[in-house]
């Protein structure tokens, strides 16, 4: 997979990316997704072959898909985007992550909305959400810009989450 924008190339994982991912986890990048990461260079490059393999099965409504966000400028992996399927809700949520180096850039706004261009035209679904805690101001403030709806706000907890906690939930609509 490959979509280009103005600054950014979103493309598919590879094994080459494992190094930049560590970095960006023990940035704490990846905290609020997979929780403490110190350990994570013992498990990223199982966690980047799943990924690649779930890719090859191309199903957002089976567990996530997972994609690399390059700068164009500097070819440089500054963060992911793709899906994660909420079992419980049944539908599907778009997950991203930006390292710390490249926040404060309009970045991951950009690749949001051209992910989920990229999602509607290949996947038949009407609607694309997002759960981020309330107190996670700069996504809420990332979804919005990317053209998200704020649908709700409630105590949640997801099945991978220690604990629950208020989170906005927001919607995006195919076809807005």
């Amino acid at each position: 997979m490959r979509i280009e924008t103005k600054r950014l190339i979103i493309r598919s994982l590879t094994l080459a990316d494992e190094q930049a991912f560590i970095e960006m986890a023990s940035d704490g990048s990846l905290t609020e997704i997979y929780g403490d990461c110190s350990e994570c260079h013992k498990w990223m490059k199982k966690w980047i072959q799943e990924s690649i393999q779930l890719e090859t099965e191309n199903n957002p409504n089976h567990a996530y898909l997972a994609f690399v966000i390059d700068e164009k400028s500097s070819g440089h992996a500054i963060g992911s985007v793709g899906t994660s399927y909420y079992e419980d809700m049944q539908k599907v949520g778009i997950s991203y992550f930006l390292g710390t180096n490249s926040r404060s850039h309009g970045y991951m706004a950009e690749a949001v909305q051209a992910f989920a261009k990229y999602f509607f035209q290949q996947y038949d679904a009407d609607v694309l959400i997002a759960t981020p805690a309330v107190s996670n101001k700069a996504s809420c403030k990332t979804l919005e810009k990317a053209g998200f709806v704020l649908v709700d706000t409630k105590i949640y907890q997801d099945m991978f989450d220690d604990k629950a906690e208020l989170r906005n939930f927001y919607e995006l609509t195919r076809g807005i």
